[in-house]
């Protein structure tokens, strides 16, 4: 399943139950809110990357909602969703940057594409990139979809080389590296980039991890150094870490 948070504001119980059931046939992970304020006040406003919203609502409505969110700063796509649509209405909400505005009763392909256009824009606002760097194929191709699933760019390169050439450290707001590469290997080019003056954070990920290796990459300013496999969550919480978009303070990962 992936990391996607997809939240479901209704006050409709009914509705809540079925839509949390359809987004997570879909694959993503749901959380049901029966209030505006219920969701404001729940916690999980920095890790939610889509959000269906009522219109009506008892209490705030969806777009109240909407006008909240955005006078905090939170950049969240909407879906709104409303058995008593009107046009003044839908105007209003696209207006703002709603991403549709679906009537109710709405079909399960119409809903799934909503979600897809939300997560794809979310995905193009962000300007956070992160960098993978792995010499295992197929750990660069899953871990690259993991981290575009939790709204985030990602780059790929199969060695350190390729990616010190590649003109985008620039634009790279963490990196996750093997400590076992050929040529230069994950320490080298941590080495590297710290004496060039690139202040990138690092996440190691080995299959072959040490007591000794472990100490020798956090010592050097490493965020996390982790074990392949490592679960989806404990990925998206060191990279959040290594951005510092969680509420806690940065901690190594095991």
């Amino acid at each position: 399943m992936t990391s996607a948070l997809i939240a479901v504001v209704d006050d409709d119980e009914s509705i809540r139950r079925t839509t949390t059931f359809l987004i997570e046939s879909f694959g993503f992970r749901a959380a049901a809110f029966e209030s505006a304020e219920g969701f404001l006040e729940c916690g999980q406003l920095h890790e939610t990357s889509c959000l269906i919203a009522d219109v009506h609502m008892r209490g705030m409505n969806g777009l109240q909602l909407q006008c909240r969110l955005a006078a905090a700063g939170r950049a969240i796509p909407i879906i709104f969703i409303t058995a008593y649509g009107n046009k003044e209405s839908r105007q209003q909400a696209m207006r703002a940057g709603a991403v549709a505005f679906l009537g109710k009763p709405f079909n399960d392909e119409e809903l799934l594409g909503s979600i897809r256009l939300a997560l794809r824009k979310k995905l193009e606002e962000t300007g956070d990139l992160i960098a993978v760097v792995d010499d295992d194929d197929s750990v660069r191709r899953t871990t690259t979809i993991l981290i575009k699933s939790f709204g985030f760019r990602a780059a790929a390169f199969e060695s350190a080389e390729s990616f010190l050439k590649s003109g985008q450290l620039q634009d790279t707001s963490c990196l996750i590296l093997d400590v076992l590469l050929p040529g230069m290997n994950g320490f080298e080019l941590q080495g590297k980039l710290a004496a060039a003056g690139y202040n990138i954070p690092v996440v190691f990920i080995t299959s072959y991890g040490d007591t000794e290796s472990r100490g020798r990459a956090m010592q050097a300013g490493a965020v996390a150094f982790l074990s392949k496999p490592f679960r989806n969550e404990q990925l998206l919480q060191t990279v959040r870490s290594a951005l510092r978009l969680d509420d806690g303070s940065m901690k190594s990962a095991g």
